[in-house]
């Protein structure tokens, strides 16, 4: 994939949000209709081979195979797919409106890492954005309410949302670091290998003494929105290789979330509570300042073509 452009990241990452937007409007419908997230799961991670065979063969690729590019390539993957894995048991054990708005906050350690190990530094209206994303991110998953101290799983979904918050927020890292010694194709392939990897983790979670639907409107129509899911990954790619990870990371995880909710609005006539209302104007500021900031290039020299 290549861009005529003057920010190739900027398009990459703006596809991202476009295809991880109308995704997470609509990826409830499965589970809502009698599928299970566990199953949903393992869909997804199907859903990511066709993009992973496209790009090897429109590229002609080579797929690097020496010990630090599966090594990276498999960390970038499990992380992701571990990550998910965990938010599955996490969100049946604590209070999802404070489970989501912790996770959210997983650009915090993609930036600190870029900080000081990658030296990332971005300008005054890029520094500005994120902090406007890293504020906006919980608003959009927080819904008020209280948490009963006295559940019995104590404070392990806390410390179950922390792991998953680490693991996506090193696996951004990991991807950033990646591009510089490996070409798009073998980053997203091992990518795709690692979700296949965890496909019998997830089935094992599954709990089939429950009615599962096996109708068009379950795993088919599951297939057709987690297919927006991989080709939104598959454009991460992209914007983390010719973009700094502190600017991608909140932008993307900032912007998906917002689109989300205009869909919801527009489309599916739900309007947001005051909360999600801040964070989607804060959202669309951070965006802008991120998009017009002339510190979230990088020189392409520094990647592997």
């Amino acid at each position: 994939m290549k861009t005529n452009g003057t920010k190739p990241w900027l398009l990459y990452a703006l596809i991202t949000m476009v295809f991880w937007g109308v995704w997470g409007a609509f990826a409830g419908t499965p589970a809502e209709n009698g599928f299970p997230d566990t199953l949903i799961y393992c869909v997804w991670a199907l859903t990511m081979i066709p993009p992973a065979i496209y790009i090897l063969k429109r590229n002609k690729g080579t797929l690097q195979t020496d010990k630090k590019s599966i090594a990276y390539g498999l960390v970038i993957g499990l992380l992701g797919a571990g990550g998910q894995m965990i938010l599955f048991y996490a969100v049946t054990i604590g209070p999802t409106y404070l489970v989501f708005p912790i996770i959210s906050l997983s650009p915090v350690v993609t930036i600190l890492l870029s900080f000081f190990f990658l030296k990332e530094r971005t300008g005054k209206l890029g520094t500005l954005g994120i902090i406007l994303a890293l504020v906006a991110l919980p608003l959009f998953e927080y819904s008020g309410g209280s948490v009963d101290a006295d559940s019995e799983n104590g404070i392990l979904w806390f410390v179950l949302a922390i792991l998953i918050l680490a693991a996506w927020g090193v696996q951004a890292y990991f991807m950033k670091l990646a591009n510089y010694t490996m070409n798009v194709e073998s980053i997203f392939f091992f990518m795709t290998i690692s979700g296949i990897l965890l496909i019998p983790v997830a089935y094992y979670m599954t709990d089939f003494s429950q009615e599962i639907n096996w109708g068009f409107n379950g795993p088919f129509l599951a297939a057709g929105i987690q297919i927006l899911n991989a080709i939104g990954a598959l454009c991460l790619v992209y914007a983390f290789r010719y973009g700094k990870a502190m600017v991608v990371s909140p932008m993307t995880n900032a912007g998906a979330p917002l689109i989300t909710s205009i869909i919801s609005m527009v489309l599916l006539g739900l309007m947001p509570g005051n909360y999600k209302m801040t964070g989607i104007v804060l959202a669309i500021l951070a965006a802008y300042l991120l998009a017009i900031d002339q510190g979230g290039e990088v020189d392409e020299s520094d990647s592997v073509g």
